[in-house]
């Protein structure tokens, strides 16, 4: 058979319900090295012997070394190895129980080992714990409930070698605390360090897909949306606190800070300015001609020289929203030659009305038009009017408008960090306020985001990680936004009246300063 022989033949025996749609992308995906994170009982490993029945039945196939940690796992996996056997038609001998035997160095270890053998000549083995190494061994190396396993990097380390020869290694597993090496591993595959196939199912995913209906199937009674309500919720209250890690794909937060100090500062420059526009409460008091002009003054008298001095490449943004509580962050970032990431200057608003937050970002977008090539802007909340107008004007190419998620924050956190320890992501400003943001990301169910509470900045200033989510949005740009360099002038409204008046007219808003409405 070719390769996904399984998805391949599920559609010759037209029978859709032999395998889930989460169990056809597992089987169906021929990577040298894939990983299942999953919920307790939703049939990854059943998927699993499946393939490897087919596999080893091949003429040119490969044998299977199954690896779990217990007997009765070595057990359950051989026989449905069988299952599937029978169900293919395919010429197997009996299950034999046998001592496999490994070399580490002098040492010979033997194990309790279940096989099944073929007409092609190669065989499943199921071990009924975990070898030192794979020495000598040949073929697909299945690794189930990875978490659970005492070592499992030397483990890893020893399966990996049999892809040299065109094998494969399967790692699948539920979760087992955030610190564990398969949740490291994990991490790493999101974080682009390794070049795995990560496949996710939760147990709502699985639901979705005919879980429970299978399980109707098979016991032979009749499914019901309300049937399956309850046995969902049945089973959710049997894992009670531990539903996230067992069920929800999950690991459980060990605690502590996310960012480590000496990782964030070894990233900082002296050079990298933050510029502050802060105005008091009776600033929002004013009519629009007197704070359209006093922003255009500050921008002027800030950014203008900032802006037009700005090292050449492509330059990306990240915007985090805020008003009375919280603060307003615009990160600028320029791609280096290298193809890192260089922060440049932060630009932060206290206490601004929103329609000037509008003003300043335009007033720095229009300036750099030619070389703006993604902006990435928080659109929660009160973030969302000013991140739509700013996608509007510059256009869906170059702006994303970002709704922050649990799938977001699992996604895009991890290769965020991974640009602070390679360092790609660089010169951010050596400012306690920085520091203090960055550090205030938490573990939290086992993803990384800001915690509920406030963080302080410089002279206890309350922040809400507000420079550290802009720092987040313009390195997540750079690593998913590109225009292509096309031109992101797009305008949908005319400019007002009032602006208009304003141009060229540098300073005239002091004139103005001691009028009140």
């Amino acid at each position: 058979m070719k390769p996904n022989a399984l998805a391949q033949s599920i559609k010759v025996a037209n029978a859709p319900s032999v395998l889930l749609p989460y169990q056809q992308k597992w089987v169906a995906d021929q990577s040298e090295v894939k990983i299942f994170v999953k919920s307790r009982r939703i049939g990854g490993s059943w998927a699993e012997a499946g393939e490897s029945a087919l596999e080893a039945s091949r003429t040119h196939g490969q044998d299977t070394w199954y690896i779990g940690y217990t007997k009765d796992m070595a057990i359950e996996f051989i026989r449905d190895v069988a299952d599937w056997a029978k169900f293919y038609s395919l010429v197997a001998g009996e299950i034999e129980e046998h001592e496999e035997i490994f070399e580490n160095g002098d040492e010979k270890k033997a194990i309790l080992a279940f096989t099944i053998k073929f007409a092609s000549g190669f065989r499943v083995t199921a071990l009924s714990s975990s070898p030192r190494n794979l020495r000598g061994k040949q073929g697909r190396v299945v690794i189930d409930e990875s978490a659970f396993h005492d070592d499992l990097p030397e483990l890893l380390k020893s399966a990996l070698a049999l892809t040299i020869w065109g094998g494969c290694v399967r790692i699948i597993s539920t979760h087992n605390g955030v610190d564990n090496p398969f949740n490291q591993l994990v991490e790493e595959v999101k974080a682009g360090k390794l070049p795995y196939s990560l496949h996710t199912c939760t147990f709502d995913e699985a639901l979705a897909e005919g879980l429970y209906q299978r399980i109707c199937l098979k016991r032979g009674i009749e499914w019901t949306p309300q049937g399956e309500t309850e046995w969902a919720d049945k089973i959710r209250a049997m894992y009670a606190d531990n539903v996230d890690e067992e069920l929800n794909c999950i690991p459980k937060n060990s605690g502590g800070r996310w960012l480590s100090r000496p990782l964030i500062e070894q990233a900082m420059s002296a050079d990298t300015l933050i510029f502050v526009y802060k105005r008091d409460n009776e600033f929002n008091l004013q009519d629009d001609f007197y704070r359209e002009n006093d922003c255009v003054d500050w921008c002027d008298e800030h950014l203008s020289d900032f802006l037009n001095q700005l090292p050449k490449g492509k330059v990306f943004i990240g915007g985090d929203y805020g008003r009375n509580g919280d603060l307003t962050d615009y990160v600028l970032a320029v791609q280096t030659t290298d193809l890192n990431l260089q922060c440049v200057g932060v630009v932060e608003l206290e206490n601004i009305p929103f329609t000037q937050q509008e003003q300043v970002l335009n007033y720095i977008c229009d300036r750099v038009e030619k070389s703006l090539t993604g902006m990435a802007l928080d659109a929660r909340g009160i973030g969302a009017s000013n991140a739509e107008k700013a996608q509007h004007r510059y256009g869906v190419d170059t702006v994303e408008c970002v709704k922050f998620s649990q799938k977001w924050y699992s996604l895009n956190m991890p290769p965020f960090k991974a640009g602070l320890e390679d360092k790609v992501l660089f010169n951010l400003p050596k400012h306690e306020n920085t520091l203090s943001d960055l550090l205030a990301f938490e573990i939290i169910d086992g993803i990384p985001k800001l915690p509920n509470r406030k963080n302080k900045g410089e002279n206890d200033q309350a922040r809400h990680g507000d420079m550290g989510i802009a720092l987040v949005l313009a390195y997540y740009a750079f690593k998913n936004i590109d225009n292509g360099g096309a031109d992101i002038r797009i305008h949908t409204a005319k400019p007002r009246e009032s602006a208009k008046l304003l141009r060229g007219f540098r300073g005239f808003g002091s004139m103005l300063r001691g009028f009140r409405r």
